[in-house]
């Protein structure tokens, strides 16, 4: 089986080419944090043998929604195992966009609230016998993308995180102290939301961590959530090299 075939990203999903024999699974894992339920989708192809590395997917201000789980199956079918993770709570889901942003917001005036419902999906694509436990990574779009740089500054034993058009949320003073993972930012350099001086500050805030890999890449004429097809700001070029660029970083990362 595989994700919706009715999904409106079907197209997307099939740009990433199906191994031949491939079976796509999903499967409905229900999780709590600080007891609030929680209700993520786990998407693996389980034609490949054994445990694989793992992905941890946190979706954007709108929830886990087809766009996500489209995603992850894109994910799959590149051989990892993909886990979307739900950061609002089961069954919360925003109505429309003024919605998801006071929700959102919500997270942002609260980043160990944040990093918390993060850490609840880490642990749960830990704990599967799909993944291996000690080779993961996180990534995220929009929302998800700041939600994972912030869970990176956790010091958890991420072999990776990537933001797709994130806030980048600068910290004063520095929260760099135990950010070990590699981290690679793919922006808009056309973005309201990052920009020019917010990508200087992180980048600034970034240099404190001596040792620290990391890369920024910006996309000319590039506005906000650019991967996303079907709204205005989509990008197709920005979208699908960044999608290179995020598979490169995962086959450097696990190698």
């Amino acid at each position: 089986m595989s994700t919706d075939s009715a999904s409106p990203f079907r197209d997307l999903v099939e740009t990433v080419p199906l191994a031949e024999g491939a079976v796509i699974e999903t499967r409905r894992i229900r999780y709590e944090e600080s007891g609030v339920p929680l209700s993520g989708l786990l998407v693996w192809d389980s034609s490949r043998g054994g445990p694989r590395p793992g992905v941890l997917v946190v979706h954007d201000w709108m929830g886990e929604d087809d766009y996500v789980r489209a995603r992850c199956e894109m994910l799959a079918r590149l051989g990892y195992v993909a886990f979307a993770a739900d950061v609002y709570g089961e069954g919360v889901r925003p109505a429309d966009a003024g919605e998801a942003s006071a929700l959102a917001q919500q997270y942002y005036a609260d980043l160990p609230a944040l990093r918390a419902r993060v850490q609840a999906g880490y642990d749960v694509l830990a704990g599967l016998a799909e993944a291996e436990g000690e080779r993961l990574a996180v990534m995220g779009y929009c929302f998800g993308g700041s939600a994972s740089l912030e869970f990176a500054r956790t010091g958890a034993p991420l072999a990776g995180a990537v933001s797709f058009h994130g806030a980048l949320v600068v910290h004063e003073p520095a929260d760099v102290a135990s950010l070990d993972a590699p981290l690679l930012v793919l922006t808009g350099a056309a973005d309201p939301v990052v920009p020019d001086e917010t990508v200087v500050a992180f980048e600034n805030e970034l240099r404190q961590r001596e040792g620290l890999d990391w890369q920024i890449v910006s996309y000319s004429d590039t506005p906000h959530a650019f991967t996303r097809p079907g709204i205005e700001a989509y990008r197709p070029k920005a979208d699908a090299r960044s999608w290179r660029a995020m598979a490169d970083f995962f086959d450097e990362i696990f190698a």
